[in-house]
């Protein structure tokens, strides 16, 4: 009897471990499955001079526009300049706010045509709480072509063709990389300085020559 009811303990003892081994695992990793946060998409906000309303772009219908707004303002460090250009050298400004899904994280304001090149500020008070240095930085050079094609009113700008940190290339007109035409003008510019060296000095030499002459004569 005692053996029969060791053995119906065993029994059931081993069903129960089954039970817990092929369950238990399980049911947490569905769970942490389930509560893994999805990242919510990019977007952006802008704000300005010309718009009557805000200028909303989201990575999933604008994602090229998201992209290019954010990397404007993407490439700051923890600090800036203290002291920004005039507001009269500023020019026409536009506020951008990052977004997290409908979240606001970063706020800046951009100056795409400020006097000297393009300008951004970055408040000390951000949508998120999160601390940061206001500053101020200089800007992509493509920064009034980017908001521009993003839907922003600005006059489209000719002279701008990429945008590095903190700056950018203008166009160059091809006739300016022609080294040799720049040795070439060079040599020429130099050559006409050495023919009026020469020049003045040979009207130097024989006025000296004429006046030794003349004073030879009255001498004798």
């Amino acid at each position: 009897m005692v053996g029969r009811v060791r053995r119906l303990l065993g029994t059931v003892a081993m069903g129960v471990a089954v039970v817990v081994l092929s369950t238990g695992p399980a049911a947490p990793a569905a769970a942490a499955h389930r509560a893994a946060p999805k990242t919510p998409p990019a977007g952006v906000d802008i704000t300005g001079v010309g718009l009557t309303e805000p200028l909303r772009l989201r990575a999933d219908t604008s994602p090229t526009h998201v992209v290019a707004v954010i990397d404007q303002v993407s490439w700051f460090g923890r600090t800036g300049q203290t002291k920004g250009p005039t507001p009269a050298d500023l020019g026409p400004k536009y506020t951008v706010v990052v977004l997290a899904g409908d979240v606001p994280k970063q706020t800046y304001d951009l100056y795409p045509l400020a006097k000297g090149g393009p300008r951004a500020y970055r408040p000390a008070k951000q949508p998120d709480s999160r601390k940061t240095n206001a500053g101020w930085f200089l800007g992509r050079l493509n920064m009034s072509e980017t908001l521009r094609t993003a839907g922003v009113p600005l006059e489209r700008q000719f002279d701008t063709v990429s945008g590095g940190v903190g700056g950018g290339e203008r166009v160059i007109p091809e006739e300016a990389l022609n080294p040799a035409r720049d040795i070439d003008d060079a040599i020429g510019e130099l050559q006409r300085l050495l023919l009026l060296n020469v020049g003045v000095m040979l009207v130097i030499t024989f006025g000296l020559a004429g006046i030794a002459l003349l004073i030879r004569r009255r001498t004798r």
